[in-house]
């Protein structure tokens, strides 16, 4: 039977009958979607954390995160809820998943500390080059040098600071501390408390300027009967040369100067042939 030979009577039983059944399961979706998201079965109930775990446990994390979710299994915000578990002390990235009926699964990666910030023990720097809030007290953290600088220049200082600290090396001394000064000046200090001034210039001509220290200052300070570590200051921003003052030296200003080395003597001229007698002014 066509379509056009159906009474129009059955027609629209036909559609009033397929208008409630959508209805009805549309109704019975919305009051599953109620009971599931107010039924306690599916309040987060516990989290399982997983991957860095030396600063952070899952139970400071329950009484620290878990009262910042908002939701249950179903509607929880996984941004929100990574975002939150980022806020904890020493974490640099969370990925959280859902555990079926009412548990997260956290995996963390926490920061691997590789100096101190700005001379504070509140701040360090991580292997990435960022900055991070955390307490850098404690004797695992004692060996970690120190970077100042302007503020998003963490990076820079601690690629410059890679460069720098085997060129000291030979000394036996070790680059404790790492400055960029406002004006792109670089000041640094050593383990015995010495300070360096290196001045403004790119990595390689700041590289240069150590090596030269490295390979003479312990020369000066032997005809001083001292050594590398006696070192207090040395100025470097001297073209060709620096100044260098040692620990209990009383010469002038106890400073001593020294070019990388000498310059290249000029080769004599011929000599010029007297002119004669009559020649000559008298």
């Amino acid at each position: 039977m066509s379509e056009a030979t159906v009474p129009i009577d059955v027609r629209l039983l036909n559609l009033t009958t397929s208008v409630l059944v959508s209805v009805a399961v549309l109704v019975g979706i919305a009051a599953m979607l109620w009971w599931a998201i107010h039924n306690p079965a599916f309040s987060i109930r516990g989290v399982t954390v997983l991957g860095d775990v030396a600063h952070n446990s899952a139970v400071s994390l329950r009484n620290v995160v878990v009262p910042q979710l908002k939701g249950n299994f179903f509607t929880l915000d996984l941004d929100a809820a990574k975002r939150a578990f980022e806020t904890a002390p020493w974490v640099r990235r969370a990925v959280v998943q859902r555990e079926f009926p009412n548990r997260l699964k956290v995996t963390l990666q926490e920061h691997e500390p590789v100096a101190h910030w700005g001379g504070q023990l509140t701040q360090m720097v991580n292997k990435q080059g960022e900055v991070f809030e955390a307490s850098g007290e404690g004797a695992e953290y004692d060996a970690l040098p120190v970077l100042i600088g302007p503020e998003g220049q963490a990076s820079t200082l601690l690629a410059t600071y890679g460069r720098l600290a085997p060129h000291v090396a030979p000394m036996q001394l070790q680059l404790k501390e790492l400055e960029l000064l406002p004006r792109g000046s670089w000041r640094a200090e050593l383990n015995n408390g010495a300070e360096i001034a290196l001045g403004r210039g790119t990595e390689e001509e700041l590289e240069a300027r150590l090596d030269l220290l490295s390979k003479t200052a312990p020369q000066i300070a032997a005809r001083h009967q001292r050594a590398a570590k006696d070192i207090v200051l040395a100025d470097m921003r001297y073209p060709g040369a620096y100044a260098l003052k040692l620990r209990g030296v009383t010469t002038v200003g106890d400073d001593v100067k020294l070019a990388p080395k000498p310059a290249a003597r000029a080769a004599p001229r011929p000599a010029t042939r007297s002119a004669p007698a009559s020649n000559r002014r008298n």
